[in-house]
């Protein structure tokens, strides 16, 4: 894990230092003297060999210090904090949506594969898998807010809402339920649906695909076909034999979404306009801020570091691959 976020923060600092934008310049505009525009260079290290630019980040990142954003002027972990809970509960709510429905579709067209729903989760991955994530959220928009008006549009609140619930916790959800406020709790959930449903259709195609993959892969195995031959149904095979055999791969899978899930938001709260971490690297790299690129950056890497040895552990415990 060490190795993983050290290779990480190399690499994004690499890129970030290739870049044609000048941090220094974009700190003190185009037309500042070229004494401020020499400070600013010092004040950002920018004077100094690479290594040595690198060995303070670094060191300055392992307490916690990110650095101070160019486009907010706030520190970058401030932000962070502020944004990366939008971000967290867009791609939990999605999670739980698309690991639902994708094992659902996985499990009874592994049953039944060539059938009406082994032809809809074919269909769905296929629409997971070939549409950009930001063109189905265009759609989406246009014609379930725009059009038929069954849902709300971007944002996580009405605008009779955005300034009288007071953010507690980040999560919209849970803050406009402790608010106390009526129509608050239902106006996050109605703006929920939207973004949610979207990146639920992402991770619901991979997880349908790879759960049919799994099951008709150990149809074939032995065991279940000596289960079979001693009479029992396709189905109690597959929920009673196959299933707690792959659950380890199942864990992976959903797990493996959820991280991709959260570092892969980033087209999907552009255009819901939705403020979690995505949008705001969006920001940052439209505008050359570096201390909010390398940031937020790391701070997403590590999540999907975390994420992953988490699962691996539990796919050992669980028996898993």
């Amino acid at each position: 894990m060490a190795l993983t976020v050290l290779g990480l923060t190399v690499a994004t600092f690499a890129m970030t230092r290739l870049s044609p934008v000048d941090p220094a310049l974009q700190m003190v505009g185009d037309h500042a003297s070229e004494s401020t525009y020499l400070a600013a260079r010092e004040e950002l290290g920018l004077d100094r060999a690479w290594p040595v630019q690198f060995g303070i980040y670094a060191a300055k990142a392992l307490t916690g210090n990110l650095g101070r954003s160019i486009s907010t002027g706030q520190p970058v972990s401030s932000d962070i904090a502020r944004t990366f809970p939008a971000t967290i509960e867009l791609a939990t709510v999605a999670i739980v949506i698309g690991a639902s429905l994708g094992l659902l579709l996985g499990i009874v067209s592994g049953i039944r594969p060539g059938g009406v729903v082994d032809a809809v989760a074919r269909v769905a991955s296929l629409i997971g898998f070939s549409m950009p994530i930001f063109w189905l959220g265009l759609l989406f928009l246009l014609f379930f807010y725009a059009r038929l008006q069954w849902a709300s549009g971007p944002g996580r609140l009405d605008v009779l809402f955005q300034y009288t619930v007071k953010p507690q916790t980040g999560f919209m959800l849970i803050d406009t339920w402790m608010s106390g406020k009526p129509g608050a709790f239902r106006s996050a959930v109605a703006h929920l649906v939207l973004p949610a449903t979207v990146l639920a259709i992402y991770a619901l195609s991979g997880i349908a695909r790879l759960t049919r993959a799994l099951i008709l892969a150990e149809r074939g195995q032995e065991y279940t076909l000596t289960a079979q031959a001693r009479g029992a149904s396709i189905t109690r095979v597959v929920f009673v034999h196959i299933l707690p055999n792959i659950s380890g791969q199942l864990i992976t899978i959903v797990a493996l979404s959820y991280a991709s899930l959260l570092e892969g938001a980033v087209l999907t709260e552009t255009v819901f306009a939705w403020p979690g971490i995505g949008r705001y690297l969006t920001v940052a790299m439209f505008s050359g801020d570096t201390p909010a690129i390398l940031g937020g950056t790391l701070v997403i890497g590590l999540s999907f570091i975390l994420l992953n040895t988490f699962t691996d552990l539990l796919a050992e415990r669980s028996g898993g691959v």
